[in-house]
């Protein structure tokens, strides 16, 4: 769907803290304070009534950030209760940690004034930052103070400025990817086999985990996952790291795909994706990977999302340039 172009579209997003679930630890220093859930899922709804009263400008449509487990459906849940369309379209094309690696970020689009509102009722206006970096810091420790997660409504655009750094149709390339994984479960094929087909992707591993280490740090779930190969990679090793998402793949300890390009663990027998959060020693793993968004392969676009940005001494090299060097130096052995 399409707004008018001269009406007002706005982000929505959630920033969460690395670890999803509240531990009793965090139960334990809440209840103290006597807090009470106020608006539950319906913070959304509140976040968005507030940016409007705040700037006395009348939203018209939603975006979703990112292509993330809550971020992407939650805009259209709350455009439909708004009566508003829920653009098909997204700002980062795949899920991601950061403000800055979207595409507002990455074209110069301003994200503020943005509006935080937990599950207590908690309103927080950030007027304005230095840049993205800042604003996203301050976003991710207003969701860690609200031990556990705070609604965002943020990124004012025109409808014509909105179009002009949408990420397009992606929610309907999210349903019909969903629909070929599930097609194929139910005819008896291979899933992994038709996301990596509906992708025009790449299978780069398939193993099971022996490893997780993680760490809940600044708001953000860090780690890395260790898997041992099977079948046609028995005797090799993946490593993959992650900040949320997964961003650096090492295969046989040697760099093979990173950020921007997604790097996707799926159940082999469903072809649905596990979380960081939920994955275990002992799961069985398909990994998958496929061509990120364009823009982020400038150079721009690799100082918001390649692997520098995550802290990585190593150059980027797009995936299918990754994959086409593996096999030629398999061919060759």
């Amino acid at each position: 769907m399409v707004c008018r172009s001269s009406g007002w579209t706005y982000r929505k997003s959630k920033m969460r803290p690395g670890r999803l679930r509240p531990s009793a630890s965090a139960r334990s220093r809440r209840a103290p304070m006597g807090l009470q859930d106020r608006l539950g899922r319906r913070a959304m709804m509140r976040a968005i009534d507030e940016l409007q009263k705040y700037t006395g400008k009348k939203i018209e449509a939603i975006v979703p950030v990112e292509l993330g487990g809550g971020n992407m459906p939650a805009p259209i849940v709350n455009a439909r209760r708004l009566g508003i369309p829920a653009v098909d379209g997204d700002y980062s094309g795949r899920a991601v940690p950061e403000v800055e690696q979207g595409t507002p970020h990455l074209f110069d689009k301003d994200s503020r004034p943005a509006v935080t509102v937990d599950r207590w009722g908690n309103v927080t206006i950030i007027k304005e930052t230095q840049n993205d970096a800042i604003a996203e810091r301050m976003g991710k420790m207003l969701s860690v103070a609200a031990f556990g997660g705070c609604s965002m409504a943020s990124t004012l655009l025109r409808g014509k400025e909105m179009k002009e750094v949408l990420v397009r149709d992606t929610l309907t390339r999210c349903y019909e990817l969903g629909q070929a994984v599930r097609t194929a479960r139910e005819q008896g094929r291979d899933p992994v086999q038709a996301a990596i087909a509906y992708l025009q992707g790449w299978l780069l591993f398939r193993g099971e985990v022996t490893s997780k280490e993680w760490e809940d740090r600044g708001g953000y779930m860090y780690g890395t996952t260790t898997m041992a190969g099977r079948d046609e990679f028995a005797g090799q090793t993946m490593k993959v790291w992650f900040k949320n998402e997964n961003h650096i793949a090492w295969l046989d300890d040697q760099p093979f795909v990173t950020s921007p390009d997604p790097i996707c663990l799926l159940n082999p027998q469903t072809g649905e994706g596990y979380s960081n959060t939920t994955l275990k020693a002992g799961d069985r793993v398909s990994v998958i990977g496929a061509k990120g968004v364009e823009a982020f392969r400038s150079e721009r676009g690799l100082a918001a999302a390649g692997p520098a940005h995550f802290g990585f001494d190593m150059r980027y090299v797009p995936i299918e340039q990754a994959v086409q060097r593996l096999q030629q130096h398999s061919r060759s052995v």
